[in-house]
């Protein structure tokens, strides 16, 4: 049967497209289900990345039905800070069927040539403040919303194509009752004093707020180095600012600052919402906004959102710093368990999930590419 594959224009295709993964997906425990409103105001709305970014989608219909969907994004900023031609996919899902797969990425593939790419990978987002990658195993894992959800086969299929594996994450679950080690707390009291710095904690947002813009500056330095890193903007600071800083439980974000009260480590984690996203079941009416709005008021698991060290402080321990201030407040709340948001392989980070906490390597992660 042939596969058709249509750009998105209208709005009922746009509804088509975000409404396709609850259908593909629907049977499958494991599946992460993304708010609805989110996901459209990321793809068809004012993206503030879109002010750089050039993107289209398309949804494949085969007798009439949608059988998958593709999205394209050509992030101008990275291919002149990484010097290349590259084009990205994502939102990339399909039934079990080659020729659906095929059809799409080929759709895609030719949207890049027309456009002087040289080079296609993903699945990614728009920055790296959006999902990426595909499971390539743990598929019995319970998942966060960091990276996309996908099925075995989609891994046949594109390496079918001539993808490779491009990039890869890891994913830790770790209890979050396990003490932190006397030795690991002398060593980072020696630290903080050898280096004449200190470490924050909060317990309310307003005190949290001075050091928010400075917080997203240092991601964007300490970030710069990782797999087709983009700063974020002067615009998307602000954006992301609100959209974090308004909601986070404060004693989850610890700061490390220099005696000039210049932050230099940080280190943030969110109650897991993964519970409350498949209760919500994409939507945020009528029951969503409770199931999340309770998610993030009472809760025994935490995703450790994002962690980072400038640049000119890394390899000096600073992060175990952080870390266990982090781990003593949860053992506080008493939460159970704590996971990992996806690790690039190479991050040396990585390595105090394996030398000092016990942990569990629960996912491998993937993006995959192919010259053109």
């Amino acid at each position: 049967m042939s596969v058709v594959v249509k750009e998105v224009k209208t709005k009922s295709q746009r509804k088509l497209f975000i409404t396709f993964p609850d259908i593909l997906f629907k049977n499958c425990k494991n599946y992460l289900p993304q708010l609805h409103r989110d996901e459209y105001n990321i793809l068809f709305t004012n993206n503030l990345a879109k002010e750089y970014c050039k993107f289209s989608a398309w949804i494949a219909y085969q007798n009439g039905k949608v059988v998958g969907r593709v999205a394209a994004i050509i992030n101008t900023r990275a291919n002149t800070l990484w010097n290349n031609k590259k084009i990205r996919f994502g939102w990339f899902d399909f039934v079990e069927d080659f020729e659906v797969c095929k059809a799409l990425i080929l759709t895609v593939e030719n949207f890049a040539k027309q456009n002087n790419c040289t080079y296609i990978h993903g699945p990614t987002g728009f920055t790296e403040m959006d999902r990426e990658s595909w499971i390539v195993e743990g598929f019995d894992q319970r998942h966060s919303s960091a990276g996309f959800y996908n099925f075995p086969y989609y891994l046949d299929y594109i390496r079918k194509l001539g993808y490779f594996v491009d990039c890869e994450w890891l994913q830790y679950k770790m209890p979050a009752s396990q003490p932190v080690p006397e030795k690991v707390d002398r060593i980072n009291t020696l630290i903080l004093e050898k280096y004449n710095l200190r470490l924050l904690e909060f317990t309310s947002k307003k005190d949290i707020m001075p050091y928010a813009r400075n917080f997203f500056l240092l991601l964007n330095t300490s970030f710069k180095e990782l797999y087709e890193f983009v700063p974020l903007t002067d615009k998307e600071i602000d954006h992301y600012t609100k959209a974090y800083f308004t909601f986070l439980d404060p004693s989850l974000v610890k700061l490390v600052v220099d005696k000039n009260d210049d932050l230099v480590a940080f280190a943030v984690a969110i109650p897991s919402l993964t519970n409350a996203y498949i209760k919500a079941k994409g939507k945020l009416f009528p029951f969503g906004w409770y199931y999340l709005l309770k998610a993030l008021k009472t809760y025994s698991e935490v995703d450790l959102l994002l962690n980072g060290v400038h640049p000119e402080w890394q390899k000096r321990g600073i992060h175990s710093i952080y870390h266990s201030a982090l781990n003593k407040t949860l053992i506080n709340k008493g939460v159970n368990w704590a996971y990992s948001n996806p690790q690039i392989i190479t991050n040396i980070a990585v390595k105090v999930w394996d030398n000092t906490y016990e942990s569990e390597l629960i996912i491998k992660r993937a993006c995959f590419a192919k010259a053109l």
